[in-house]
């Protein structure tokens, strides 16, 4: 006779036999998959990996999940759970882009009316950014300015900054009667005026943020590049009150060498200064932004932005074009994925990263340099006002002075605007 306790572990072993057989199933099952299609799995698992490393590099210092938690001025809405609208690709679209037409806005600066001075194709104002699984909100010009009503918007930094802030313009003014807007520049100042809503949107030159010998807004081309790293003050008295602030800050700091930071007055002899590295004076000049930040915005009644780099695309050999081009002549995007120019410094992405995220207010970056990345066709290049006389060898090869920094109107930055604005109303 079987004892009570071995029938127990015999009953115990009968139980345990069905869910042994299951995960010897399951394996088997994973075993036969990972080997059926173990290249396909390696490849979308590698893409995933690349993706995300490059996307976390400058991921919004205040998240979805620090999002969650603060209301914020001006948002109607929550961007769609899990999507990141700064990871996607482009699509061809004939019927919603352009959002108008280069001579329907008169506001385009002539570095930038790339039809006007002869761009012989069109294909680069018809792309449209598709975020994977999602969409980004219409863009509704008269929405906008409905909720701009009594405000100051101020985009402030360097001449890739006053491109996003042209661009905003010419997405609005088309729904203002003519009478009724105007815009007008005193010294480093740009502001533009919707008269019937009260609101203005502004653009202030300030390349460095901080003060710098590069602060002229007209004659602003200095080759030994000074700046004082902790003095924000010139600049920051005419973003005093502004609703809503725009920043941006990268390019100007690429000199290559290090950078001379004044301790001093720019009124003395400048003999007071000191040698940084690139990171370091940048560190120093966005932990006083950060600091101005605190200080004046409120962020139960403003918002601020930072627009991330604006990359260039200097070498076609990178894209594995041809080596000894540019982006003169490029007319479709990069189809790679994974693309990342030499032109986008990581270590710059980090500091800035680094920095923001420690601000007592919200600071939400738009990331615009992955999906502009892709979009070497949407360059000036020569299509622009030169304001140099080129030279005979300049005239023999083009591509010599071609500029593969700055982007048509329309095109490219109408996105980064679309960005922008779905963050300031769906965050």
């Amino acid at each position: 006779m079987k004892s009570p306790s071995s029938s127990s572990s015999n009953r115990k072993n009968i139980s345990l036999t069905p869910s042994f057989s299951f995960y010897v199933i399951a394996i088997s099952f994973i075993l036969f998959v990972t080997i059926l299609y173990g290249e396909d799995f390696s490849c979308i698992v590698r893409h995933s990996f690349v993706n995300s490393q490059q996307s976390e590099e400058l991921l919004s210092p205040h998240g979805d999940n620090i999002q969650k938690e603060v209301k914020f001025p001006f948002a109607i809405g929550r961007n769609e759970e899990g999507c990141n609208i700064f990871e996607g690709r482009w699509v061809y679209d004939e019927e919603s882009r352009p959002f108008y037409k280069e001579e329907e806005c008169p506001y385009i600066q002539p570095q930038l009316t790339c039809q006007t001075f002869g761009r012989p194709d069109r294909g680069y104002m018809h792309w449209r950014w598709q975020p994977h699984g999602c969409s980004l909100p219409s863009f509704n010009a008269t929405f906008m300015l409905e909720n701009l009503r009594g405000k100051r918007m101020v985009f402030t930094g360097d001449s890739l900054n006053r491109g996003q802030f042209i661009s905003l313009v010419c997405l609005l003014q088309g729904v203002i009667p003519k009478d009724r807007k105007s815009i007008k520049t005193i010294e480093s100042l740009t502001v533009f005026s919707a008269m019937d809503y009260n609101a203005t949107i502004e653009f202030y030159w300030a390349p460095f943020l901080v003060e710098s010998n590069s602060d002229n807004a007209i004659v602003h081309r200095v080759t030994d590049r000074i700046v004082r790293g902790r003095s924000i003050h010139k600049h920051a008295r005419h973003w005093k009150g502004a609703d809503i602030m725009v920043f941006n800050t990268y390019l100007w700091w690429m000199t290559g060498v290090p950078m001379k930071v004044l301790t001093g007055p720019f009124s003395g002899d400048m003999k007071n200064f000191e040698m940084m590295e690139t990171e370091d004076a940048y560190r120093v000049a966005l932990t006083r932004m950060v600091r101005w930040v605190e200080k004046n915005m409120d962020p139960n009644t403003t918002r601020v932005f930072f627009t991330s780099m604006s990359p260039t695309h200097e070498k076609s050999k990178e894209w594995g074009g041809d080596p000894t081009g540019n982006c003169l002549n490029e007319t479709t995007p990069i189809e790679d994925p994974t693309y990342w120019g030499g032109g986008s410094r990581k270590n710059i992405m980090r500091v800035l990263k680094r920095t923001l995220e420690r601000s007592k207010v919200p600071i939400t970056v738009v990331n615009i340099t992955q999906l502009s990345e892709y979009r070497k066709d949407a360059h000036t290049a020569i299509y622009k006002k030169q304001w140099n006389k080129l030279t005979p060898e300049q005239l023999a090869n083009p591509k010599s002075y071609a500029d593969c920094v700055h982007w048509c109107l329309p095109g490219l930055q109408d996105t980064w605007n679309e960005l922008l604005y779905a963050k300031l109303f769906y965050p």
